[in-house]
């Protein structure tokens, strides 16, 4: 399973590559159009011979406003995800410090995804639809990034191998950095080749690719104004994901484009760190701690999250730097939500594995510094080299490191000693 925390996200961003409605288009729309739907084949045909992978047959083209992709989105978050689901996912981000107490993880994912819509091939459908806009923006990359959805599509299996990444939290988010990774990386090609350059010949080149993707969405003030969790999750899959795509691409050639979809990655860590993907690093799944709760205390939502989400929790607690310091030495993670809706508590188990002790106890020291900056209240009670116990705004707290291990758990009864 993946997180329940990241699961709007995570089923509203592939729903935003399935948006489809009947458009009555003016004659000036239908020229609009007619132009940018009538460049389709050639670019599905140079991103052919870009990747080696086959056009299989011709993807058809049309339409949608920006009205239709919000309608859309609002329909599917209530089709896809049940109230209670919603509530969950929100606490965990809460829990965790990732968002404001008031945030609402439905409204705000739709109106990011709104925001940022500019085309979408849907995999279902096998169909490409280009937002309505009245920007004077080329929209000739973002069609060679959709076609490029289409091709591994034709080959792959888009909406399968997504599906088959959910039986893992962070393999679900290292299988959409593949799919984004790769249009990402194909779309910059396609557009290098224009200029008489090449991402296959120029390492620093797809390096200014990726940091031109992840400085881009400044201009959008949804996505301005958002928590550094959605802004972070949003633009990983296309800036990590183009530079693992090439680093994959440089050492296998063509044959990389479809090695990663069937060999998926199987941790943000290893979109990250293509070296671990070489190695085949696998994740480790430590056991939660045990606090012995009441029985009314029932689970609510479990997952893990990866290098990705230790690095946001890192950045914001000690720095970028420090947090590229330590965020590598990531080796595995659980939590776990448990809750008690009579007493109206709900308590957060958390476990995460890291590759020395001296690793671990670095973490162990910024964990202490995530706890006073996501409450607005920290009391300590007690304090050594392992364990720091106190209360925060949500209650009791017990954090702990043994060897490469740190622990922690918050919201216990502050009137239980």
């Amino acid at each position: 399973m993946y997180p329940e925390s990241m699961r709007v996200v995570r089923r509203v961003v592939p729903l935003a590559a399935m948006l489809w409605a009947a458009v009555a288009a003016s004659a000036s729309q239908a020229d609009q159009k007619a132009n940018l739907c009538g460049q389709v084949p050639t670019i599905a045909s140079e991103l052919t011979q870009i990747s080696g992978l086959p056009l299989k047959h011709p993807v058809p083209c049309d339409f949608i406003t920006k009205d239709k992709v919000k309608e859309f989105l609002e329909k599917r978050v209530k089709e896809e995800t049940k109230p209670d689901e919603v509530r969950a996912e929100e606490l965990v981000l809460k829990k965790f410090g990732f968002v404001p107490q008031d945030f609402n993880l439905a409204t705000s994912t739709v109106d990011l995804l709104t925001e940022q819509a500019a085309a979408f091939y849907d995999y279902n459908r096998k169909k490409l639809f280009i937002t309505e806009t009245k920007s004077t923006d080329p929209l000739e990359p973002v069609l060679a990034h959709e076609l490029a959805h289409a091709l591994a599509d034709q080959s792959f299996n888009l909406a399968k191998y997504i599906k088959q990444g959910r039986k893992s939290d962070d393999g679900s988010s290292a299988r959409l950095a593949v799919m984004e990774g790769q249009a990402t990386w194909l779309m910059s090609e396609y557009m290098a080749r224009r200029n008489g350059q090449s991402l296959r010949e120029s390492p620093e080149l797809a390096k200014a690719m990726s940091n031109m993707s992840e400085t881009g969405g400044e201009q959008f003030p949804v996505y301005d104004k958002s928590p550094l969790y959605l802004r972070v999750t949003l633009i990983f899959p296309y800036t990590k994901g183009l530079l693992f795509q090439n680093a994959v691409v440089q050492r296998y050639g063509n044959e990389g484009f479809a090695m990663v979809f069937r060999h998926a990655p199987v941790s943000t860590q290893q979109i990250i760190h293509p070296d671990k993907y070489f190695a085949d690093v696998k994740p480790t799944d430590p056991p939660l701690p045990d606090p012995k709760l009441p029985h009314s205390y029932k689970g609510l939502i479990g997952g893990s999250f990866g290098e990705l989400e230790h690095g946001i929790l890192l950045d914001d607690a000690v720095g970028k730097e420090q947090s590229a310091e330590i965020s590598p030495h990531w080796r595995g993670c659980s939590f776990e939500l448990r809750e008690d809706k009579k007493a109206g508590r709900d308590v957060l188990l958390y476990a995460s594995d890291w590759d020395s002790e001296a690793s671990a106890q670095q973490f162990f020291a910024a964990y202490r510094k995530m706890l006073a900056k996501k409450w607005k209240s920290l009391k300590v009670a007690s304090e050594s080299a392992s364990e720091v116990t106190g209360a925060g705004d949500d209650g009791r707290f017990v954090l702990s490191l043994s060897g490469t291990r740190v622990t922690s758990v918050e919201g216990l009864d502050p009137a239980i000693d």
